[in-house]
C-alpha cells in the first residue's frame, strides 16, 4: 500500500509550526476536559518538540485536569540528559503544566523487555483514546522507538496485538528503548507527526512511496484509517 499524497501541512519556520500545533493541542485539551473532565496527551523525546513544549506550557488551561505520557524512552536513569523523562521535566512541565500529572516509563527493571509490562501497567492511569499523540521521525523512518531491524520490531509493528509495550533497540547510544506499540499509539482521537528539515522531508516522502513497513516504521502509522494523522513540517 502506498499514501498517493504526500499532503502535509507546511510552515515558513520551527517556531511558526510550534505555535500552530501547541494552540492545537491546547484546544484539544480543552475540549476533553470540558467534554470528559480528563485530557490526555503523549510525547516523545528528541530535540524537535523542545520549542513546542516551551510554547505549549503557556497555554490558559486547566493543566490539573491533563495526564501526559511518552510514547517511547531511552532506557536510561530518568535523570540523565538523554532521557525523554528529563526532556519533558525540563520543557514541558514547567509554568502552568507544572500542575498536569506526568507518567514516566522508565521503570526499575534492568531491560526494556523486562520492564515492558510493568511500564504498560502505568498507562492505566491515562485516559484513552488519547486526546493527541505528538510524534517524529528519524531519517532511517522510525517513529517513536519503532526502529527499522530492531529485533521486535514485527511483533510491535502488528496490527492484531493488545495494546501495550514493546522493548525495542536502537542502532544510536543509548540502544536499549522502550516504546507503545502501534496498537496503543492508534488509540488516539488525533495523531500528528511533528518533522523538521529538508532530509526529513524526502525521507517522509520515501515513507509515502510502496516499501515495507519493517524498512520505515512510519509507514504503519500513515497507512493507516483507524486514527487521523496530521503531518506537519518546516524547513
Amino acid at each position: 500500500m502506498t499514501i498517493s499524497d504526500p499532503a502535509a501541512q507546511r510552515y515558513a519556520d520551527a517556531d511558526s509550526l510550534s505555535r500552530a500545533l501547541a494552540a492545537q493541542i491546547a484546544a484539544s485539551l480543552v475540549a476533553a476536559i470540558g467534554a470528559r473532565g480528563t485530557a490526555s496527551l503523549v510525547v516523545s523525546g528528541g530535540r524537535s518538540p523542545v520549542k513546542l513544549f516551551e510554547i505549549l506550557r503557556k497555554e490558559p488551561l486547566d493543566w490539573s485536569r491533563v495526564c501526559i505520557a511518552l510514547a517511547d524512552e531511552r532506557w536510561v536513569a530518568a535523570d540523565a540528559a538523554a532521557s525523554n523523562e528529563r526532556l519533558v521535566r525540563d520543557h514541558l512541565l514547567k509554568d502552568g503544566a507544572t500542575a498536569a500529572r506526568f507518567l514516566g516509563l522508565k521503570n526499575a527493571a534492568p531491560t526494556p523487555d523486562l520492564g515492558a509490562v510493568s511500564a504498560w501497567e502505568t498507562f492505566a492511569r491515562v485516559p484513552r483514546p488519547f486526546d493527541t499523540v505528538v510524534l517524529g521521525m528519524g531519517d532511517d523512518g522510525h517513529t517513536a522507538s519503532l526502529f527499522p531491524r530492531s529485533p521486535n520490531l514485527p511483533s510491535a509493528l502488528n496490527r492484531g496485538a493488545v495494546a501495550g509495550c514493546v522493548g525495542m533497540w536502537s542502532p544510536e547510544p543509548p540502544q536499549p528503548r522502550l516504546s507503545l506499540n502501534l496498537t496503543a499509539l492508534l488509540d488516539a482521537r488525533r495523531i500528528v507527526l511533528m518533522i523538521g528539515g529538508e532530509s526529513k522531508w524526502r525521507t517522509y516522502s520515501a515513507a509515502c512511496a510502496a516499501g515495507a513497513e519493517t524498512e520505515m516504521p512510519v509507514r504503519a502509522v500513515l497507512r493507516q484509517s483507524r486514527t487521523p494523522v496530521a503531518v506537519m513540517w518546516a524547513p
